[in-house]
């Protein structure tokens, strides 16, 4: 009996390896692969309705992790101590709504958005990239601006194993929409801090690069929409920040006008005064010094207001039962002025990170 038991186990176990061995093989074949460089996906191209943009004009750009609308205020995530998965599609679509209102409410000439699904388990195979793109156009400003749309993959994998029940398939990753005149979007792929067989089914972080032609010059504004490592041990954040400095400083150099921003997952200088870790045990993000930039560069963030939570609870409206950071902001090109950068405290309603605007100058003559 027992020599019988012990070979049922066996054959059960071999049928997991086995399945396992499968599942890991299926996955390095359809790995997510880009190139360096690659064209972004466009969804709208602009048309005759765009905000013409020169040297000396101002803009204002927004910056919104979207959480895939599906890490609202009610919403916790293993990855941050919490045992939240996958969100359902009531919760989805109540997100999806009030973030699309935020976007509106909040007017801005370009729109920095992380965290988009195109197609993905989570979020009920919703293409949110176009629900983004037609409710600004349509419920906006479209009457009198077309929107233009750029975006890239981060993350396509399709099946995600873990954890249980697994997260499925994934296909998000980093929008653009903008009412000026942009052209050749590209996705530039970062560092990637996995090595096989994790990589199969994790992050590919990139850049989603747009270049905005200035009338009366040859040179363009960079709009760099960006998204960096979060879950990784730190060398990832600082090899993928080392990868964007560089990217920048060559862009400068060529005499062309520069803006970085986003979810850098690394708080800005000062930062941890103003919202201190509370738990090291629990997720913390890296730190952003204020040295690693060129002379004349500048961060733009906003330090009264947090602009990310953690999610290892759901939101609590006390502040002191939350762990706060400022991990959202910018990156400006000495040729840029910042006029105003401010964090706008929608209490994490639906989705974890509160959206910021920057408001800033194209010096004229720079």
């Amino acid at each position: 009996m027992a020599k019988k038991i012990l070979i049922g186990i066996g054959i059960v176990l071999g049928v997991i390896l086995l399945a396992a061995a499968g599942l890991i093989g299926w996955l390095t074949i359809t790995e997510y692969r880009p190139a360096a460089v690659e064209p972004a996906v466009e969804l709208r191209d602009a048309g005759f309705k765009v905000l013409p943009l020169a040297p000396g004009d101002s803009l204002t750009i927004l910056t919104q992790n979207t959480g895939y609308a599906g890490l609202g205020a009610d919403a916790d995530f293993f990855m941050d101590g919490g045992t939240g998965v996958n969100p359902t599609q009531d919760q989805v679509n109540a997100n999806l709504e009030g973030i699309v209102q935020q976007l509106l409410d909040h007017d801005a000439d370009v729109y920095f958005l992380q965290e988009v699904d195109a197609d993905s388990s989570r979020s009920g195979s919703w293409d949110q990239r176009v629900t983004y793109r037609d409710s600004l156009y349509m419920l906006g400003n479209g009457p009198s601006f077309d929107y233009y749309s750029a975006y890239a993959l981060n993350y396509s994998c399709e099946f995600v194993p873990y954890p249980l029940p697994p997260i499925g398939k994934v296909h998000s990753g980093i929008q653009t929409l903008a009412r000026v005149p942009m052209g050749k979007p590209q996705r530039v792929a970062l560092p990637c801090p996995f090595s096989w067989p994790v990589s199969a089914a994790n992050l590919k972080r990139c850049l989603l690069v747009s270049y905005v032609n200035l009338e009366g010059t040859d040179k363009e504004l960079v709009l760099v929409n960006l998204h960096l490592e979060a879950y990784d041990d730190g060398e990832g954040k600082a090899a993928q920040t080392k990868a964007l400095l560089d990217f920048l400083t060559a862009e400068y150099e060529k005499g062309n006008y520069v803006i970085a921003g986003g979810d850098f997952n690394q708080t800005f200088p000062g930062a941890l005064d103003a919202f201190p870790v509370q738990d090291p045990s629990l997720w913390t993000p890296g730190v952003l010094e204020e040295d690693i930039l060129p002379e004349g560069w500048r961060f733009a963030c906003d330090l009264s207001v947090p602009s990310c939570r953690l999610l290892n609870h759901p939101y609590d409206p006390d502040p002191a039962g939350n762990q706060f950071y400022v991990i959202d902001g910018f990156i400006l090109s000495p040729n840029v002025e910042l006029n105003s950068v401010e964090t706008l405290d929608e209490q994490f309603q639906y989705t974890d990170h509160n959206p910021v605007s920057l408001r800033v100058t194209l010096l004229d003559g720079q």
